[in-house]
Order: structure tokens, then sequence, then C-alpha cells
């Protein structure tokens, strides 16, 4: 006669902490992420280039749209100069472009010798001349950085970014994403009024 076979033991139960534990761990590090994504400002990341001069750089025309490609050596005129990092695929530049107009429209900067230099960021050059077409083109000078080499001297992260450059090519100001009505007049225009003296 056969032995009975033992009972298969009963499984052991956990403790009921270690079931929603995982859920619990994950949920705190959502809400870490959540909470660090919307914290800082981006506009007051700070350039390691401000009160430096301007990195060396040439960058060709823009074809077609009747303004001179300029370099590090344009920047030393003696006049402010603001430089516009832009693309045409940038949502936020579209945005930001009739204030880019406003601003090379205004007379009082105009006969202070102020101009924007704008800088066509990985950008193909028919799209770029597309949107400036289509938009209207507030750059004196225009130059096409299209393999973004330029931009990363000046330590650009993402478009549009936006520098005040002194008369001597020293940067003076960097505003990090879109312009808009606000930080036209609250920050751009000041700082370009302070990079004057």
């Amino acid at each position: 006669m056969s032995e009975a076979a033992p009972a298969p033991e009963a499984p052991r139960k956990r403790p009921p902490f270690l079931v929603v534990l995982p859920l619990i761990v994950f949920a705190a590090l959502s809400a870490l992420f959540f909470v660090r994504l919307g914290a800082g400002d981006a506009h007051r990341i700070p350039s390691a280039l401000i009160g430096k001069p301007a990195p060396a750089f040439a960058l060709p025309a823009l074809e077609g749209v009747g303004r001179p490609g300029f370099s590090d050596a344009d920047l030393k005129t003696g006049k402010v100069t603001v430089v516009n990092v832009f693309a045409s695929w940038c949502v936020p530049c579209h945005a930001e472009h009739a204030f880019l107009m406003e601003l090379a429209a205004d007379e009082a900067l105009k006969a202070k010798g102020v101009r924007l230099a704008g800088v066509a960021h990985k950008d193909e050059p028919e799209n770029s001349r597309r949107f400036l077409g289509a938009r209207g083109n507030p750059y004196a000078l225009i130059g096409v950085d299209k393999s973004g080499r330029a931009s990363i001297d000046w330590g650009v992260y993402g478009v549009p970014e936006t520098f005040i450059v002194r008369g001597d090519g020293t940067i003076a100001y960097k505003h990090v994403g879109p312009i808009d009505g606000d930080s036209l007049k609250a920050k751009i225009v000041p700082e370009i009024e302070k990079a004057m003296k």
C-alpha cells in the first residue's frame, strides 16, 4: 500500500503593505517628477557668456531675403544688436514674431542704431524664406546656422532665444523662450537701454 502524498503547503500570505508598496513608490516618484517639471523659471537660467565677448562665428546670408549674413565682427560696430535665434519649425518662434516686428519698427531704438540680427537655426533655407515672407522680416542681418554649431557656441539649447549685445560685442543679456508683450516692455527694451550706456 502506498503512502499518501503530503498535502501541499498553503501559500504564505504576504503582509498587505508589501502588496501596495510598489504602487506607493510609483505614485511618490510620479508626484516628484511632476512637481520638478514645473519648478523654476526657464527665463532665469543664467548664461556663462553674460559679460563676455560673443563667440567667434561667421554665418552666410539667407539668400533671397535681401539681408546680409553676419559674423562676430558685425557685433562690434559701437551699436547694440539684438540677436534672435529662431526656426520656421519652432511653434514659439511663430508666437514671438509679431513682437520682433514691433521691436524692429521702434523708431526711437532705430534712431539710436539698435538693430535685430536673426540666426536661422537648423532650418532649411526655403522654409526660413517662406516663414519670413509670410510674417515679415524684422532682421537687418540674417545668418544661416544649418548645422547648429554657432548656436551651440552661443549656449543655445532651444529656440527661440534672444541675446542683447553691446556695441563692443559683449553679451549683455539673454532671454530664453519666446518674447511676448510683457517681456518686450518689462525686460527686452529696458535691457537694450541698459546695454547702450
